[in-house]
């Protein structure tokens, strides 16, 4: 298998992009690091702490360097869409974080450039390169289950990480944010099958006794074209100094052969001590922690280790070697976007909402 040699452009200098960054930094492949932020500032001081090769304050810019060959989109979520179209249509491969864009308008103007250009576009749903949930595709793929007639899944999270998402992005509900991860796991593990109704309610306090136009908890039933059910939760109000510092999933899918039971609450690896520890996304301290809670993955002897750290390695092993990888598609994210879009609906509206949905409905 061929390994050939290029440069990488990280496209944000925020949280991702910096984890992102310092993987890309560190890979035998990359042999050119750039790294950019609205924030010229912030870039500059990235470049610094990874040992990047350029810096800049304009996205353009390190985009179009012909030393740059793959581009990493890090950016905050309403901001996905137009340097991952920049790219695309110079041909360049782009990983982009989670959802895909915000509108289904967005996320079609992006798989149009991927189209038009034969550039691959892959979306960072981190929550696949967990061990449980890779082990459990693999079981479907094996014929374990057999046929899937109906899955469950739960997300929870605590108040001090949806902050975090709300001053960051109001666009970026807590389901098309957070969510998102089990309507991308179930439809991974339905190969696909295609959505033909949503039906949702939400309901919250926590959130809007603040000002902010936001429900905590939301429900919702997902129909198949096959009449595969999906029944998806999230309760995004744990409090703030709950011991887990990420997501609490749980995952269970039916089959005529076989079930399969994921459960990722965390609670295996348990560290109280004196000494605070920090929650690496929300900056809240606690006594307690699950150790291997952070959604991403843990800083520890010298390297990142978890779920953001295989799948950045994952995917610049892809534009390396051409090895397939186990990242959602663009295709793949859009059908997501869809779905979580007309859970939105559906809560907003109190009825059930058929699937594709209309042209004008999602901008």
């Amino acid at each position: 298998m061929r390994h050939r040699q290029y440069g990488v452009a990280v496209i944000g200098s925020g949280r991702m992009g910096t984890l992102r960054a310092g993987m890309a930094a560190a890979h035998p492949a990359v042999t050119y690091l750039a790294v950019s932020d609205l924030d010229a500032d912030k870039a500059k001081r990235l470049a610094g702490d990874v040992g990047a090769d350029r810096h800049s304050g304009d996205n353009s810019e390190l985009i179009n360097d012909e030393r740059v060959g793959a581009v990493i989109v890090s950016t905050a979520e309403p901001n996905h869409a137009a340097p991952a179209i920049e790219a695309l249509e110079l041909g360049k491969p782009v990983l982009v974080e989670k959802p895909i864009a915000l509108t289904i308008a967005d996320a079609d103007r992006m798989n149009e450039a991927a189209k038009a250009s034969g550039a691959s576009i892959h979306v960072g749903y981190s929550l696949r390169f967990n061990r449980q949930f890779l082990v459990g595709r693999q079981q479907i793929i094996d014929g374990k289950l057999g046929r899937i007639t109906g899955a469950v899944g739960r997300f929870y999270n605590n108040r001090a990480n949806a902050l975090q998402v709300l001053q960051r992005s109001a666009e970026a509900t807590f389901v098309k944010d957070a969510l998102t991860y089990l309507v991308d796991l179930f439809g991974w593990y339905l190969d696909d099958a295609r959505p033909v109704e949503v039906i949702a309610r939400s309901h919250g306090l926590v959130y809007r006794e603040q000002g902010y136009d936001a429900d905590e908890n939301t429900f919702a039933i997902v129909t198949y074209e096959d009449g595969t059910l999906a029944n998806l939760s999230i309760g995004y109000a744990l409090p703030a100094d709950y011991p887990s510092h990420g997501r609490l999933v749980r995952a269970e899918v039916l089959g005529d052969k076989g079930v399969v039971f994921l459960d990722q609450d965390h609670r295996e690896s348990i560290l109280h001590s004196e000494v605070p520890s920090t929650h690496a996304y929300a900056g809240v301290d606690t006594n307690m922690a699950f150790l291997t809670s952070n959604a991403s993955g843990n800083k520890a002897l010298g390297g990142y280790w978890g779920p953001l750290g295989d799948e950045t390695r994952s995917w610049l092993d892809f534009v390396s070697t051409g090895r397939p990888c186990p990242h959602a598609t663009g295709t793949q994210a859009r059908q997501t976007l869809e779905v979580t879009t007309a859970i939105d609906m559906s809560s907003a509206l109190g009825e059930a909402i058929s699937l594709p949905l209309q042209p004008g409905l999602n901008s």
